[in-house]
């Protein structure tokens, strides 16, 4: 194992060791605009305490050019990761300098080129652990320290770190920047940004205090911000989180940053929050786009309580923040904000991934056994977002809404700017609820998997609800009646069931919600009666109850135990009318993957081909300029990358002479040109003239895209050779190309590259970053007509990194999946 993949034991000896004070890091990135440099100086000073003689910090650098420890130089013992230290004293004063070398892969301090102006922007990106590439750090959690920044950069730059800047000289065209010292940080959500960044200042204000509030993105994106949204959003939720946590927003200030080439939503450093420009909407966004980036920043804002103030000792509680943070998201936005709807959109979209990964055979529980930093990096996934919520919803209404937030208040008082594990914050919940919330976390936060929830009907007609995967659940049971063509609601039954079996006496109804309210987390199944009335009148639901359903179709389709053409059918009649745009973007998205994995190969043509027409029937229905009008029409865009009986409307549209009222955008220029391209419609010179048109990152990274989706066996060739051999690939820039691999499912051009896919994800995860081997593993995994060679390289590797090994076989499992559920569809009649 590589000395970079820390160990949960070994940084545990050290953190007993190492008691650390203070960080003053001094970071030259003046040369920054210049590409022939590839690295920066980084010089840190570390004040630490030690009862140990030696230790190791951390480093993954160009170079580390001296080593002080307490005024004395010493020799340079470093292994590419671990700078070792020795003859320490009881209280020591270290100071490294090295060289930092300039990412591409989005981790550690990024640079980006903005091929609109020629303008170089940074930004640093870290969990879990690549603050090491910017500084010689303590890297892991436990190890909280006052960081003092310190940044030489361009004079016309705008300058960014955790604290505001306590002092700012200029000098021969440069400026240097010291920013204030920080309140006790782990080093992973330290940051620093820089670049001739867009600014748009505001302020919020309660009571004494006043916090400076500050909208950053690149220049050539000024237009896209929507700063007056973002800020309003962002009043709301401190007003909300200072309400409900009754401690004082503790970081002084709140910048948030939209940043290029990002690998994640969003990062909650403290004071620098930064988000990907993927949130940004170059001229056309429904409002449920935006609903969505309101949750994002709400979640990152409940970070600066949950993982920030308070902050897990040791990746195994990443849920302690990840999963309160993703609950307070919708909880907030829900509360606090116009979007109402937030608890909707969990519903469908959010909980959806919590199931897929929930029955991956890597599951685990949401409080996790993370021995190493590569387990920690693969452990952001939907366990410990989304399955984490869904529980803790049911944890508030176990405990009471008011008790659960009592015992947050309770827990930041106690354990302010230091760090927890999950008996912390069970001790002050028992304390406010007197319930036994002990057991309900070995029922839920310490076991994996989850139940499925069904209602059967014996021959003498006594009814019981059946669940697998014993565990106990608190559940509001919804009974409506189909009349004249709509559902609507007669009653609401709550329950207990804890048992396989519950005897239940339910009024009739033609339609049972078993999981109304979406109380807890299961499978909730339909019967055939309750089936049949949502096949007639799905659309007449309540959004919450109609998302409810649209997850219990999705997860049986899943399943196979609803057939997918009947499923397709469903979204065929009622998609069309569904009002809520979180839902139908899902809804869509659901759809095209049903007929792509679970369709049987020779029935999928035609449903690629019924599928297109019913994209382009809504989007020509739609009313104009609406939101809905807009999901369709990229629906019908993804679509037409598969059949091409539609290209001549495609090209219409990129004319100038599509549906009325359709925004057109460059987003969706670049996604109906990428479609004609990907069925031979359209050309490489025609891809040229579309990027000189749109001659900016995202045009440069579609027109790579489309180039690579080109329907030509060598195109794909070179594209699959050039996303494991070209390292001058940034991250997005890889992804682009494996998309253009994938593109249209046309197995005809790259099954060949089958086994060369195995040949080559060992040296790979060796060789690059996490980041970037993560995108290669699971982008280019060969959807194989059998499990023949991803079972024979894990019978031949099992010796191979756990991570690594943890990405194959939840692959396989994707694929077995598709597989076990096309062999298992009804044959067609006729």
């Amino acid at each position: 194992m590589s000395s970079a993949n820390l160990t949960r034991d070994e940084t545990a000896v050290r953190s007993a060791a190492v008691t650390l004070h203070t960080v003053r890091v001094e970071l030259d990135l003046r040369a920054a605009p210049d590409p022939e440099q590839t690295g920066f100086p980084t010089t840190t000073t570390l004040h630490f305490d030690a009862t140990a003689p030696d230790t190791w910090i951390d480093f993954i650098g160009g170079a580390v050019h001296g080593v002080t420890v307490n005024g004395e130089a010493r020799p340079v013992e470093y292994d590419g990761a671990r700078i070792a230290i020795s003859g320490l004293a009881a209280s020591n004063t270290v100071v490294i300098d090295a060289v930092g070398v300039y990412s591409r892969s989005g981790e550690g301090l990024h640079r980006f080129v903005d091929p609109v102006d020629g303008e170089t922007y940074l930004y640093t990106q870290y969990e879990p652990a690549d603050a090491r590439r910017v500084m010689a750090c303590f890297e892991q959690p436990d190890m909280k320290a006052v960081y003092t920044f310190v940044v030489h950069a361009p004079g016309g730059w705008q300058m960014l770190s955790n604290q505001s800047a306590s002092a700012v000289s200029q000098h021969d065209g440069a400026k240097t920047v010291e920013f204030a010292p920080t309140l006790p940080l782990s080093s992973y959500i330290t940051s620093v940004a820089a670049g001739p960044y867009h600014r748009v200042d505001a302020e919020w204000t309660r009571d004494d205090q006043t916090i400076a509030l500050g909208v950053l993105c690149r220049r050539s994106l000024a237009e896209f911000l929507e700063a007056d949204e973002i800020i309003e959003v962002t009043k709301q939720g401190l007003d909300f989180f200072t309400d409900a946590f009754a401690f004082p927003y503790p970081w002084g200030k709140y910048d948030q940053i939209f940043v290029p080439e990002y690998n994640l939503g969003a990062m909650e450093n403290p004071g620098l929050v930064t988000f990907t420009e993927a949130y940004l909407s170059r001229g056309a966004a429904t409002d449920a786009q935006r609903g969505a980036r309101a949750n994002t920043i709400l979640h990152e804002m409940a970070h600066m309580w949950f993982g920030d103030l308070v902050t897990m000792r040791w990746w195994d509680d990443l849920w302690l923040k990840e999963s309160f943070a993703d609950y307070m998201g919708s909880h907030a936005s829900s509360a606090a904000t116009r979007y109402t709807d937030a608890w909707v959109r969990f519903a469908a979209n959010r909980k959806a991934w919590a199931y897929q990964q929930d029955q991956l055979p890597t599951t685990h529980p949401i409080v996790a056994d993370i021995t190493d930093l590569e387990a920690a990096k693969l452990n952001f996934d939907g366990i410990t977002y989304a399955k984490g919520a869904s529980v803790l919803k049911q944890l508030v209404a176990f405990v009471g809404e008011e008790n659960f937030f009592e015992g947050a208040r309770r827990y930041f008082a106690a354990h302010a700017y230091g760090n927890t594990a999950l008996e912390d914050l069970l001790v002050e919940l028992e304390a406010v609820s007197g319930r036994d919330v002990r057991a309900w976390s070995r029922a839920w936060l310490e076991t994996s998997g989850m139940s499925t929830i069904a209602l059967e009907t014996a021959a003498d007609g006594g009814r019981m609800l059946v669940q697998t995967d014993l565990r106990p659940h608190r559940l509001r049971v919804g009974l409506y009646g189909l009349t004249d063509g709509a559902l609507s609601l007669r009653e609401k039954v709550e329950l207990d069931i804890a048992s396989a079996r519950t005897p239940v006496d339910f009024a009739d109804a033609d339609l049972v919600v078993i999981n109304d309210d979406d109380l807890t987390y299961a499978k909730a199944r339909l019967d055939e009666r309750s089936l049949d009335a949502v096949e007639q009148a799905l659309s007449t639901l309540e959004p919450l109850p109609r998302a409810l359903v649209w997850s219990s179709l999705w997860n049986a389709a899943r399943d196979g135990e609803l057939p997918a053409a009947r499923y397709l059918a469903i979204v065929g009649a009622h998609a069309p009318a569904e009002q809520n745009i979180g839902l139908l973007t899902g809804v869509l998205a659901n759809a095209s993957y049903a007929i792509g994995h679970y369709v049987p190969d020779d029935e999928r043509a035609a449903h690629r081909a019924t599928w297109l027409e019913r994209t382009w029937a809504a989007l020509t229905d739609a009313a104009p300029g609406s939101d809905a009008q807009l999901s369709w029409a990229r629906a019908f865009a993804a679509a037409s990358a598969f059949d091409a009986s539609r290209a001549t409307d495609v090209r219409a549209i990129l004319d100038g002479r599509g549906p009325d009222g359709l925004r057109v955008d460059p987003d969706l220029r670049w996604a109906l040109l990428t479609a004609l391209t990907t069925v031979g419609e359209a050309s490489g010179d025609d891809v040229a003239a579309e990027l000189a048109r749109d001659d900016t990152a995202s045009g440069r990274t579609a027109a790579l895209r489309a180039l690579a989706s080109r329907p030509v066996q060598e195109v794909r060739l070179v594209a699959w050779h050039r996303a494991w051999e070209d390292e001058e690939l940034s991250n997005d820039h890889l992804s682009a190309t494996i998309d253009g691999v994938r593109a249209g499912g046309r197995r005809d051009l790259i099954g060949a590259l089958d086994e060369g896919y195995f040949e080559r994800v060992a040296g790979a995860w060796q060789d690059r970053s996490i980041e970037i081997a993560r995108r290669l593993v699971v982008g280019l995994f060969p959807a194989s007509p059998d499990l023949d060679l991803v079972d024979g390289w894990l019978a031949a590797n099992d010796s191979a990194p756990a991570a690594l090994r943890r990405l194959i076989v939840e692959q396989r499992d994707h694929l077995a999946r598709d597989l076990r559920v096309r062999a298992d569809q009804p044959q067609r009649e006729g």
